[in-house]
């Protein structure tokens, strides 16, 4: 079916493709040539005054390049190399013109070449290797690329995340306008993420992507982030909030965050990044890569530690690998491995007000004996193939496994008459001001495997006088759990006995179709369709303690449209408007009970609305505003423990969450003055959102003794008012350093809206807060490139808290020194 496929797109693109045109040559798409079939070089007038253009390509190697693409668009001319890198275009009108050179595995190049009557010019063009990775980017690693996305996007670029040099991705999330990100930990470990008012109970909302791959722990059944790429390893971040998203998927509703890391450098390079801090903080983080020809590979190794960082103990291990292979003219692969390990002390026990209040116990290690243990490993290939100069296939396999086996000490906010305690934490004379621990523990063992595979073929063509880029593919998606509650002591947490047994298995389909049509060489219109098919089961083996065996299955089927316009105004200034709709699936064992039976439990689904504009009117000044607004059919407003529920939504009565609206205004201003003639540059970016999401019909929960309406109440953990502002400086001497500030308003931490707290810290109001950070850099003045850095973050020590979730009140990080040493041989 897929090779039907590409037949009729090579038709569409004048049946050329391959066999009719002096352009098919397998070299990559070059953005700057439009590929066009009405004008080949025997259609050229001849009649005109016309002259001949030779010429040779040779590598940065020195070397021939036999078979590289040369075009000269304005006309729609070309031919590929001979096997001694030389070539010759004749019958070109006399004229000024763009040549194009590209070639696999190189960086193309353009030239500037006048053709004058009855003459032959001569050029010599000089490729680069390049060493860019066959993978999935939703945006471009450019920020200068967002001009061309049909909706709002970001870009963080590694020069940003290295002024930063952030411990927590919370840190750089806090800069994009619209995101709203949550640490249940200081240092950030698990990313908690809600994007436009959605709640971000482990992003569970927002699909999250390493280098085009899925890495939630089951995309589909359970997309929750318990394990988080470490931004310490990051290359650069990609964040989609409008129609380009339904690209992507199964999660339409929030976005998409993609994060990238280093590909293979163009030569041997060696670098060593060490950061020391207080509390214990220690990271290192050891590079080495190289390049032969156009093949070439990196090797990362991340390790990360902290003593009493907040509550936390923590040590992190990651190797990652990438390998870059050129197959043949038409064809790269690209490999990537990687192994994380994680050992911590995290838990769920937070503090109760009456603790809070008392400021007695902000980072004590309440539950101590609380252990979680990840295991991941990952392996991906990724493989593009170049039919032509328009149509190239990218195909994309790859599997994960990743074991999540968490020990947590069973509590009390309040004692219970007759039942045992192991000891108390805070003063028990107080109501709700200390907790009572038992002897025993809860062992919740999770193991999840994952595999898929995705081609997605591209390819740009003309109908009429329009050009056309169009993108298609499908994905096929295999996903299982296996999952234990155990029941044990603190004597012996990793052993006791098995309260539940089940395998959960999921097995998805999708297909997505995706067209940018060029109206006007300004104004692009991109329609798009996805559609997702999941079919799940779940399996019981063991429940409440008793021997048993049911399976039940369920079904989904969703067709997802999007449209997006895009109006280019200049280089980096555009107009833009999109809607898609917004698509999740239910979680398995919300949707299936453990009784067997199915809930019917609705995906979650949405009507996503946006329009702004980026623009770049100064030189040194760019701006982007946009307004949006979302209408939700369904939202799930979950009820599992890391969200502050019991975990038992079959229980509680977790149903179709009800309908919410959301809709706000996000702006981002950047403001680089070129003092030329001065020894230092200025800095400044303001950005912010003001976010309206509430409850717009009737939906009605217990409180107490009465029902309650929440209708118009505002989502918990959607503040209305969020923003930061930064400023940086640049000096010729090699010092540079930064301020930062990002503010979070008042955000309730309940759908009751409850302004008074509850006793136990997990309901209640959270207040706004501010949190500065500050950076200073010197590149040493050394033949080598090296750099020492100093950092502060959360330089006025603000005391606030982050989270009320899972269980009990969370506090933010307080203020903590690291200095940094980074080298690069």
């Amino acid at each position: 079916m897929l090779s039907l496929f590409i037949a009729l797109i090579l038709m569409a693109t004048g049946g050329s493709a391959l066999a009719n045109s002096s352009l098919s040559t397998g070299s990559p798409p070059s953005e700057n040539y439009i590929s066009d079939s009405r004008l080949s070089e025997s259609e050229t007038d001849e009649s005109k005054p016309a002259g001949s253009l030779e010429g040779i390509v040779i590598s940065d190697e020195n070397r021939y390049l036999p078979y590289a693409h040369v075009a000269l668009p304005q006309i729609n001319k070309g031919t590929i190399t001979r096997k001694d890198g030389t070539f010759l275009l004749k019958n070109i009108p006399t004229g000024e013109y763009t040549i194009v050179v590209s070639h696999v595995g190189y960086v193309s190049d353009e030239k500037q070449v006048a053709i004058h009557e009855d003459e032959t010019s001569q050029i010599q063009v000089l490729l680069y290797s390049s060493n860019e990775m066959p993978q999935i980017e939703i945006v471009g690693r450019s920020p200068e690329r967002l001009a061309r996305i049909p909706g709002s996007a970001a870009v963080v670029t590694a020069q940003r995340l290295e002024e930063t040099e952030p411990i927590s991705v919370t840190e750089i999330f806090r800069e994009i306008p619209g995101v709203h990100s949550v640490n249940h930990e200081g240092i950030g470990l698990r990313t908690n993420i809600g994007i436009r008012g959605l709640d971000p109970d482990m992003s569970r909302n927002v699909l999250m992507l390493e280098d085009g791959v899925p890495v939630a722990l089951a995309p589909y059944g359970e997309p929750e982030m318990y394990y988080t790429p470490p931004i310490s390893r990051m290359d650069g971040v990609e964040v989609i909030k409008g129609s380009g998203s339904i690209m992507f998927g199964p999660q339409t509703v929030g976005g998409v965050i993609n994060f990238i890391t280093a590909d293979p450098p163009a030569e041997r390079t060696l670098n060593a990044h060490i950061t020391g801090g207080e509390r214990g903080y220690f990271a290192s983080r050891l590079g080495y890569g190289n390049s032969f020809g156009n093949n070439g590979f990196q090797i990362n190794y991340l390790r990360r530690q902290g003593e009493n960082i907040g509550p936390l103990n923590f040590r992190q291990n990651d190797l990652n690998t990438k390998w870059k292979l050129v197959m043949s003219q038409r064809s790269i692969l690209g490999i990537k491995m990687g192994i994380y390990e994680e050992l911590s002390n995290s838990t769920y026990v937070g503090l109760s007000q009456a603790m809070f209040d008392s400021g007695k116990y902000d980072f004590m290690e309440i539950a101590p004996d609380d252990e979680l243990e990840i295991r991941r490993y990952s392996a991906s290939l990724t493989h593009d193939y170049f039919f032509s100069d328009h149509v190239q296939l990218r195909t994309t396999a790859y599997a994960y496994t990743t074991r999540r086996n968490w020990s947590r000490q069973d509590f009390d906010n309040q004692p219970v008459s007759g039942r045992e305690y192991s000891h108390i934490i805070g003063n028990e004379d107080e109501p709700f001001g200390a907790i009572w621990f038992r002897p025993t523990t809860g062992n919740r063992n999770r193991e999840f495997e994952v595999i898929g595979v995705e081609p997605r073929l591209s390819a740009r063509f003309h109908l009429g006088e329009h050009r056309n880029e169009l993108d298609a593919g499908f994905r096929y998606l295999y996903e299982r759990a296996f999952e234990q509650r155990v029941n044990g002591s603190i004597e012996s947490p990793t052993s006791g006995n098995i309260r539940d047994d089940e395998i959960r298995s999921g097995y998805a389909t999708s297909a997505f179709i995706q067209n940018r049509f060029y109206a006007t060489p300004q104004l692009t219109a991109t329609p798009g369709l996805r559609v997702e098919y999941y079919q799940f089961d779940r399996e019981i083996l063991r429940n409440n303690f008793e021997n048993v065996h049911r399976i039940s299955s369920d079904e989904v089927l969703a067709f997802i449209p999007g449209l997006g316009l895009n109006y280019q105004i200049g280089p980096e200034s555009a107009l833009f408007a999109g809607v898609h709709r917004g698509f999740s699936p239910p979680r398995i064992k919300d949707a299936i009970t453990a009784t067997g039976s199915s809930e019917e439990l609705d995906a979650e689904w949405s009507w996503n609305y946006e329009t702004g504009f980026r623009l770049r009117p100064l030189s040194f000044l760019k701006s982007e505003i946009t307004a949006y607004y979302m209408s939700f059919k369904n939202q799930i407003i979950p009820v599992s423990e890391s969200a502050g529920g019991q975990g038992m939504p079959n229980v509680v009565g977790l149903t179709n969450g009800g309908a919410t609206r959301h809709y706000g205004l996000e702006f981002l201003f950047n403001v680089s003055p070129d003092l030329s003639g001065l020894s230092f540059s200025p800095g400044w970016e303001l950005g912010g959102t003001w976010n309206q999401a509430r409850f717009s019909e009737d939906r009605f929960l217990s409180s107490g003794d009465e029902m309650v309406n929440v209708k118009d109440n505002k989502l918990p953990y959607a503040p209305e008012w969020s923003g930061f502002s930064r400023i940086s400086l640049a000096h010729d001497s090699g010092f540079s350093g930064y301020v930062k500030a990002t503010y979070t308003g008042r955000q309730y931490g309940d759908v009751l809206n409850r302004t008074e707290p509850t006793g136990n810290g997990r309901e209640g109001i959270l207040d706004s807060y501010t949190v500065v950070d500050a950076g200073l850099r010197y590149r040493l003045p050394v033949a080598t490139s090296a750099s020492l850095s100093l950092s502060v973050k959360n330089l006025t020590d603000e005391r606030y808290i982050s989270s009320r979730r899972p269980q009990g009140i969370r506090l933010g990080l307080p203020r903590m020194l690291t200095f940094g040493l980074n080298v690069t041989l």
